[in-house]
């Protein structure tokens, strides 16, 4: 479970030394670009977040500055009232008391219409800051390399984009708002209660330290819990997402309450976390509560007293009146503080997780003189060693030397989990290599600008993915600028023409989200039109064909050959039909190039590529293989 995972990587972090943890630390930002939070203190925190403010600083100015005037009037309204009281009772004349409403109208109004600006500048200021966060971290994850990518899980991603976004808004909408108005509250309220009742606002001040060390207390036990609470969070968001990507697995192997039971576990240890910190963060409320009362107690007992004593001289009823409004007025902005308080302990452990993926940079970057012109489409792997986890980990490929002319066909072959996609990954530079060198038209990939590179190197991957919109929007991913007879002719060579023209709308036809309303056939086929669109000088085709039949395949290698031929195309398969007329074919074992060569050349030397071979095609061997003992027997 995820919270036991996190419990041991803290209990081994624990165990490491500080120099250790420093330097693991670093070792995992230059791999993958992520800067650890972890330390960070508060001020850090909101000045990675501010940048996001903008356009929404006035707003975020005003709305204190509005705070202020409504508290300013609110704490006046009390003491014009005691005059108002004392007033009454010594028998004025209605025009001082018409006088003296008008006033506190006045006051009142003043005060409510400054709460009422200041509501809808926090609204503008909370909800703006909301938009640039997201835009943000958006824009930001569109700039990650894939190793960024890889140390980040989706569904956390979309939690932080999400719930994280919503908690920091919340809190940031209570720091410019009731942050601000809890403290001019409850100062200008003491000093307001310390000149109308002198020595009884002191009761006041003696239960301001009991509250404080109670509000300590809450802190500190509900932080660590919430820390654990949007790591299940996570967890919740993954497994529904996995279930939703998998639905139709999920059913064909009927395994929905599998699936339930696995929901329900997450959900649970959500709810679990969620109900223990909201059980600490309510004891406020309760505690609160009872602050107020033994308070109000103790100033109406002896605010009673002395007015009864000294028959109103030391104090009068209005002078009481205001000074319980007071106190009153100082509770709440405690408890307002408190509230506050609460929603920054929720939203600092999101607010952590968002720096994450603001401070997180590409791994990957353009040198600073970077060249812009991909001369042509030829390859050189050069001692190539290339390892996921960094220099020290286990490498994928390694010792790799490998020269592809330009407009040469390689196909490749290898086993499962042999590194055939890690191989043609590092050409357009998703990866960088961890030794070696890899070059395209005669110069280092690390020497090019990232966009010029990837723009001379079309892939079809071997997850195809379309996005939601019609298939002439999906085609022009390839090229923006292409004609409607362009989109065809790649469809044609694609062979997904055919299909197409079958849909009532043709290439006008919605494509739904992960194109679902499409076989895997399909999209492995407009897939390549996509990428046959960019007309670029290496096209990679990452066993894009798979989920094809042979004359279908056979028909795109024959379009390949005759469109763009001065295009280097590499073809990764598992079937040898698919590579067999290629120039030269590569076979990969382990992450070493195990052999190159022609089909015949492999089929007599090399045993991998001669057991695959067999294996495909036993039953047109064992054909021939009776043809020709039948031959022999008639001779």
């Amino acid at each position: 479970m995820p919270t036991e995972v996190t419990t041991h990587e803290q209990f081994e972090q624990e165990a490491l030394s500080a120099e250790e943890t420093a330097a693991l630390a670093k070792a995992k930002q230059e791999r993958t670009g992520i800067t650890d939070t972890g330390n960070f203190s508060i001020r850090e925190i909101i000045a990675v977040l501010a940048r996001s403010i903008g356009e929404f600083k006035k707003a975020s100015i005003w709305t204190p500055v509005l705070v202020f005037i409504e508290t300013t009037f609110e704490v006046l309204i009390p003491f014009r009232t005691a005059d108002l009281v004392d007033t009454l009772r010594s028998g004025a004349d209605v025009a001082a008391i018409m006088n003296s409403g008008a006033v506190l109208a006045l006051m009142a109004l003043c005060s409510l219409a400054a709460g009422a600006a200041a509501g809808l500048t926090c609204a503008h200021a909370s909800t703006g800051f909301a938009r640039n966060l997201r835009r943000d971290m958006f824009y930001n994850i569109q700039t990650f390399s894939f190793a960024t990518i890889d140390s980040f899980s989706s569904s956390s991603l979309v939690t932080r984009l999400t719930t994280d976004i919503t908690n920091v808004q919340l809190a940031y909408m209570m720091i410019i708002r009731m942050a601000i108005r809890a403290p001019f509250m409850l100062i200008f309220s003491f000093i307001a209660a310390l000149v109308m009742g002198g020595w009884m606002a002191l009761i006041f001040a003696a239960m301001m330290p009991l509250l404080g060390v109670a509000l300590y207390a809450l802190i500190t036990r509900v932080i660590p819990i919430f820390k654990r609470v949007f790591k299940q969070y996570d967890a919740l968001n993954e497994s529904a997402e996995e279930n939703l990507a998998g639905i139709r697995v999920v059913k064909s192997f009927v395994n929905e309450n599998f699936e339930r039971q696995k929901f329900d576990r997450a959900s649970k240890d959500l709810q679990a976390g969620f109900t223990k910190a909201e059980r600490i963060i309510a004891l406020n409320s309760p505690f609160m509560n009872f602050a107020v009362y033994v308070v109000f107690v103790a100033i109406l007992y002896a605010g009673s007293y002395l007015i009864i004593s000294t028959q109103g001289s030391a104090l009068g009823v209005g002078q009481l009146s205001s000074l319980i409004t007071y106190g009153f007025m100082m509770l709440m902005s405690l408890m307002m503080l408190s509230f506050v308080l609460a929603m920054i302990i929720i939203a600092e452990e999101g607010a952590r997780r968002i720096c994450e993926v603001l401070l997180a940079r590409p791994t990957i970057t353009n040198p600073e003189i970077a060249r812009t012109e991909v001369s042509d489409g030829s390859i050189d792997f050069n001692g190539v060693g290339f390892s996921y986890a960094g220099p020290k980990g286990r490498e994928a490929l390694s010792g790799v030397d490998l020269h592809i002319k330009s407009g040469e066909v390689i196909g490749i072959i290898g086993g499962t989990g042999s590194a055939k996609s890690t191989l043609v990954q590092l050409i357009p530079r998703l990866y960088d290599v961890t030794s070696g060198s890899v070059s395209v038209g005669g110069h280092d990939v690390r020497e090019y600008d990232l966009d010029t590179l990837r723009g001379a190197v079309g892939m079809v991957l071997q997850k195809n993915v379309l996005f939601s919109g019609t298939i002439a929007e999906n085609l022009r991913w390839g090229n923006t600028q292409a004609t409607d007879a362009e989109l065809v002719e790649a469809a044609k060579l694609a062979q997904a023409d055919s299909f197409v023209q079958t849909f009532p709308d043709a290439y006008e036809t919605h494509i739904e989200q992960g194109g679902t309303n499409v076989s895997g056939g399909q999209k492995q086929r407009l897939c390549i039109a996509r990428a046959l669109l960019k007309k670029p000088k290496v096209l990679i085709l990452d066993d894009s064909t798979s989920a094809v039949d042979t004359k279908t395949d056979s028909l795109i290698r024959e379009g390949l050959r005759t469109f763009l031929p001065e295009t280097t195309k590499i073809i990764i398969a598992q079937r040898t039909s698919s590579v067999e007329d290629a120039d030269r074919i590569l076979v990969i074992d382990n992450g070493r190039v195990n052999a190159i060569g022609t089909h015949e050349e492999l089929l007599k030397e090399n045993k991998i590529y001669r057991e695959v071979y067999f294996s495909q095609n036993r039953q047109q061997t064992d054909e021939a293989h009776e043809t020709e003992q039948e031959a022999s027997l008639h001779e």
